[in-house]
């Protein structure tokens, strides 16, 4: 489990810099929308793929430090 926790911070970290990278070339969400709204854009799919990344890391954290529950 500490090896498959390590490679799910590693996807994590690597996805959230890739969705970053390709949040930077559309524009902007337009203020006050909704996550429902915002993802009808381009640059509002890869703004909730960076968090679902981000949340992936995390999980990915908690399962190398803590391999066979606490």
């Amino acid at each position: 489990m500490r090896n498959f926790g390590g490679i799910l911070m590693l996807v994590g970290i690597f996805g959230f810099i890739y969705c970053g990278a390709q949040l930077e070339k559309y524009p902007p969400v337009p203020e006050g929308m909704t996550v429902s709204d915002g993802i009808k854009y381009e640059a509002g799919k890869w703004d909730v793929a960076r968090y679902a990344c981000a949340g992936v890391a995390g999980f990915g954290l908690l399962m190398f430090f803590f391999p066979k529950g606490r």
